[in-house]
């Protein structure tokens, strides 16, 4: 009974904590986000279908559970076993594994809808959520579409009438073409009127697919073409406007929350100017260039264009801002943004349930004086991507290893998938969300760099190194950033860390570190030497190390769990518990604490170590049997000039030539299509073709021969 009663004040001590997180809602908490603080006595629905997958699909089931609201997954054949699918109370398949044949699939999913009694739709992102059509035949159903209505839905999912309203609600509107560019010749008319540089965009478009930025007629007229093209492909409108680009600006968008009843606020704002290929890679909130007067100039430009529209429910206005702080409408969102937990992090508002919320019809409950700026936060997408290739290419594979960073402070992980997961060429390749918060940004930023060096992905390439560089480079840390950050701080591509000289000192004493502990548990069996007569107390190893193509003469003595390491003549003590099964080690370097991880070792002395986020591959050897290593043979390097590879996985839409053609260097050879982006592949030199080896519509995977050449 004693045990009981101890138990029960157990439980209500964490009740009674939980309600005080809830109810400090707006005061800075390092363990809390956000705060769903719902009142049972506000009925919404009792059953929502998520028409959607992965992470977001995840995330609106974690609110609709804390509501007691009961939800529907819907998933092609291949997602059957996904992390959304098992969170659900139910789940329909809809089709199989193209995205045309399931998650854009509404007969599929309105038959769901019917078969499982679903009061209400949550689109998340992408797919279907900006969809009129489909909003329409759901309100014909009268079931609710958590959204706006789809005149707005119509409106601002359409670039060029969204640029008239908002030019006729005041707002600031970037110079260019109001109408629909019919073709290639009548693109390079225009953009020549505007004056170039200038931005081709798909009128539906979004998430960066169908843009394209051309500097002159040529670029114009292959912009078009594939602007046009993967509009289509994605959205099923290949509808094209041209406007001015703003050269060297920031991209800043505005989250907006409005009701039924005309009461809208703005909820600050996102700096999302790290891009690459016109999509997001890095965003923070609040902006580190915007004032308080040009804050609240926005934000107020934002309402009065959600009011124009009659807009109810979570959106974004997205701006571009120049280098004097004028702003000029991009675009607006009619739906949940990606980058959404940054905003939920210094508001403390569950995005998700203000939607829920409004579409049920109540009212908001938050006015403008309420909506403060709690702390920082920053969010870096974490990809599935190969960041040495274009600062990112698409990698599938399946998840052998994986493990979020939960347990550090400030650290939230949206994700929708786990250990096993695969990840396919079928849809987008975010692994997850990663967001920090602090009470600043430099404690937000700090929070990130350790969350990147204690997440654990294996069995696909990720974006870990790129992600780690760009937050901890000197031009972020200061915000000196614009779109073309990446492009101007890695003009040759992104090539990993380079490791300064006690960085290099570090990396190198953890790999002979390791390579010694290795050494001493090999010869430890149940505590017990394997061979009587073997010497196991050395404390001394002579060893040589190679990196990058050059040998380090290396000392190692042992004392205790530290190890002393010399290191061309300069001595660093590295320590760690040294527990070789662990995916992270703790490493401290003569204080200095950091965290790496030996993704690799082999009996030849190979190691794959993940040091300050990026990859190192690096060889320990005994000095002996570096010596005796001199006399092997190097293997030849293959000639790859004349032939071309598939970067990516994916699949090919078209190809130009044929064999006997005869191609210059630089000229495209063949379109994939990885992720819904195309890319186009060109000849390395100027040659006849020999032989081709693929075909439109035919699926290749990285490294897959494309064509040869003589």
């Amino acid at each position: 009974m004693a045990a009981l009663r101890v138990l029960a004040d157990v439980q209500k001590l964490v009740l009674t904590w939980q309600q005080s997180t809830i109810r400090s809602r707006w005061c800075y908490l390092s363990f809390v986000q956000y705060s769903t603080a719902h009142d049972p006595n506000e009925k919404t629905f009792d059953k929502i279908l998520i028409a959607n997958r992965g992470e977001i699909a995840c995330r609106v089931i974690k609110t609709c559970r804390k509501m007691g609201i009961k939800t529907v997954a819907v998933h092609s054949d291949v997602d059957s076993a996904a992390v959304h699918v098992k969170m659900a109370d139910e789940a329909v398949c809809v089709g199989p594994a193209p995205t045309s044949k399931s998650y854009l699939n509404m007969d599929a999913i309105m038959d769901a809808i019917k078969h499982t009694g679903a009061q209400a739709v949550h689109p998340g992102y992408g797919f279907l959520s900006e969809n009129k059509e489909f909003a329409r035949r759901l309100a014909a159903e009268s079931v609710t579409f958590i959204g706006p209505d789809t005149h707005a839905i119509h409106a601002m999912g359409d670039k060029i009438e969204s640029k008239l309203l908002a030019k006729n609600a005041k707002v600031n509107t970037i110079p260019g073409f109001d109408g629909v560019v019919k073709d290639a010749d009548e693109a390079v008319r225009i953009a020549r009127e505007i004056g170039y540089p200038v931005m081709i965009k798909a009128s539906a478009g979004g998430g960066g697919k169908g843009m394209r930025i051309a500097w002159d007629d040529e670029e114009t007229r292959e912009g078009f073409r594939f602007s046009s093209q993967e509009a289509a492909s994605s959205f099923g409108d290949d509808r094209l406007l041209i406007e001015k680009f703003i050269d060297d600006p920031r991209h800043i968008e505005i989250q907006v929350l409005a009701d039924k009843h005309g009461n809208a606020l703005w909820l600050n704002e996102r700096e999302c100017s790290i891009q690459r290929r016109n999509q997001k890679v890095v965003e923070e909130a609040p902006s580190t260039f915007l004032d308080p007067e040009t804050r609240r100039a926005m934000g107020e430009q934002a309402v009065a264009l959600a009011k124009a529209v009659k807009y109810s429910s979570a959106g974004t206005v997205e701006f571009l801002v120049d280098s004097k702080r004028n702003f000029y409408f991009l675009e607006m969102n009619t739906r949940l943004q990606v980058e959404h937990p940054i905003t939920e992090c210094i508001t403390g508002l569950d995005l998700v349930q203000e939607m829920i919320r409004v579409a049920k019809g109540y009212p908001l409950k938050h006015k403008q004086t309420d909506v403060s700026i709690n702390g920082w936060a920053v969010e870096c997408r974490v990809y599935a991507e190969d960041p040495y290739k274009s600062f990112g290419l698409p990698s599938i594979g399946r998840l052998s290893q994986y493990q979020e960073p939960h347990s550090l402070p400030g650290v939230r992980v949206d994700s929708g998938i786990q250990e096993g997961s695969d990840i396919s060429i079928f849809y987008d390749p975010m692994i997850s969300k990663l967001v920090t918060h602090g009470r600043d940004r430099t404690e937000a930023l700090k929070r990130m760099e350790d969350a990147l060096d204690n997440y654990v992905i294996r069995g696909v390439t990720h974006n870990i190194p790129l992600l780690r560089e760009i937050i901890t480079h000197p031009l972020f840390i200061k915000g000196d950033i614009t779109t073309k950050f990446l492009p101007e701080v890695y003009p040759d591509g992104f090539k990993g860390h380079t490791l300064s000289c006690e960085e290099q000192n570090e990396l190198i004493g953890s790999a002979a570190s390791i390579y010694v502990a290795l050494q001493r548990r090999s010869h430890q069996f149940l505590s017990n030497t394997r061979v009587p007569i073997a010497k196991n107390d050395a404390n001394c190893w002579d060893l040589s190390v190679q990196l990058d193509g050059k040998s380090h003469s290396v000392k190692v003595t042992r004392i205790k769990d530290t190890f002393s390491v010399e290191i061309d003549g300069t001595t660093l003590n590295v320590s760690s518990d040294w527990n070789l099964s662990s995916s992270l080690l703790s490493v401290s370097f003569g204080g200095t604490q950091k965290t790496i991880q030996c993704l690799a070792r082999d009996a030849a002395g190979n190691l794959s170590i993940q040091f300050m986020g990026t990859v190192y591959k690096l060889q320990v050897l005994t000095s002996q049997a570096a010596e005796l290593s001199k006399y092997m043979p190097e293997k030849v390097e293959e000639d790859t000039s004349s032939i071309l590879r598939s970067p990516m996985p994916g699949t090919v839409v078209t190809v130009s030539v044929k064999p006997g053609d005869m191609v210059s260097e630089g000229q495209e050879i063949c379109v994939i299509e990885a992720m819904k982006m195309q890319n186009s592949m060109t000849a390395a030199k100027t040659a006849k073709v020999k032989s081709l080896h693929v075909k439109p519509g035919e699926t290749v995977g990285e490294g897959d021969l494309l064509v040869q050449l003589e």
